[in-house]
């Protein structure tokens, strides 16, 4: 502060940072009570609307979680309508582990060899490159799959194309992207420390690696891989592209199937609001909910299990 600035001045600048202070404050406090009050009233108004064909119309949880027949538009003179979403639930599990299962080790791999191995040049060349692949809309990953994936599939492995292993596949691109990038960002984290102190006692670096590096950053590369199921589970367009949208379960990676986020997207467009077959969508939705919930707390237990500070 310079010595030039008289008593009466300096305290009005004193007033104007606090000033300043308390309106900072009131615009950060407000933005989080904004993002609580939008995720309780999203939370609430879902499991409003998703338990209304439970309370109001009558169908049955159990048949609802556990029944194979989705037929909402069946007349009563062929039985009646059904509301099992059990098919749905398994294909949006399967794809979803499936991808993982793909996706987990490319995309650890990748971050091991951004982190640990390449030289700078690699650094530069496949870093963008994971950059670009996140950037890129699901739309564009759903009509590549529908033009590449799928007839590769119906004429080198069988069936019409369109089913598990092509959402495995398209599901599983989209989500390398994600996983690369938490897992390179929590490699980083790692003290050089660690390193050091492996080389100095005689271990090779692929033994660093393998022994010091990847176990101690154990806890957050399963929060990579969680947090791309996570997208993998919510993601919608592209799945819808080239899953089949059979209401089904799959018996092998060839047959199509369907998922919660697909049968929600193809038939909310169709339906009355009110109607029955609009509520149980919305318990379709409810389900989602869920699901996001339950991997935030998976990816906040592992969070707190990590083995440095």
């Amino acid at each position: 502060m310079p010595s030039s600035l008289t008593v009466a001045d300096r305290l009005l600048d004193k007033k104007k940072t606090k000033k300043k202070e308390r309106t900072g404050k009131l615009i950060v406090y407000t933005c989080a009570l904004l993002i609580i009050l939008t995720t309780l009233s999203i939370t609430l108004f879902l499991i409003i609307r998703g338990i209304q064909a439970f309370t109001i119309d009558g169908v049955s949880p159990i048949e609802f979680l556990s029944s194979l027949d989705w037929n909402p538009t069946r007349s009563a003179e062929q039985g009646g309508p059904s509301y099992g979403a059990l098919p749905f639930i398994v294909g949006s599990f399967a794809v979803t582990i499936l991808a993982a299962l793909v996706a987990a080790p490319l995309g650890i791999g990748a971050a091991i060899y951004m982190t640990e191995i390449a030289p700078s040049w690699g650094r530069k060349i496949l870093q963008p490159a994971v950059e670009l692949l996140v950037g890129i809309p699901s739309v564009v990953y759903g009509f590549i799959g529908l033009t590449l994936i799928v007839p590769f599939i119906r004429e080198h492995v069988g069936g019409q194309g369109f089913g598990l292993l092509a959402g495995m596949v398209v599901l599983s691109i989209m989500i390398l992207p994600t996983v690369t990038s938490i897992a390179t960002d929590a490699l980083r984290t790692i003290p050089g420390g660690l390193r050091e102190s492996s080389l100095a006692l005689g271990a090779t670096r692929w033994q660093t690696i393998r022994r010091v590096i990847v176990p101690a950053a154990g806890p957050m590369l399963l929060t990579a891989v969680v947090l791309g199921m996570a997208r993998a589970f919510g993601e919608a367009l592209a799945v819808q592209m080239v899953i089949g949208n059979a209401r089904t379960i799959a018996e092998s990676f060839t047959d199509p199937t369907a998922t919660l986020t697909t049968i929600i997207t193809l038939n909310m467009g169709h339906t009355v609001p009110g109607s029955t077959e609009n509520n149980v969508l919305w318990s379709l939705g409810l389900i989602l909910l869920i699901m996001s919930y339950l991997f935030i707390i998976l990816v906040r237990f592992l969070s707190s299990r990590r083995k440095f500070s």
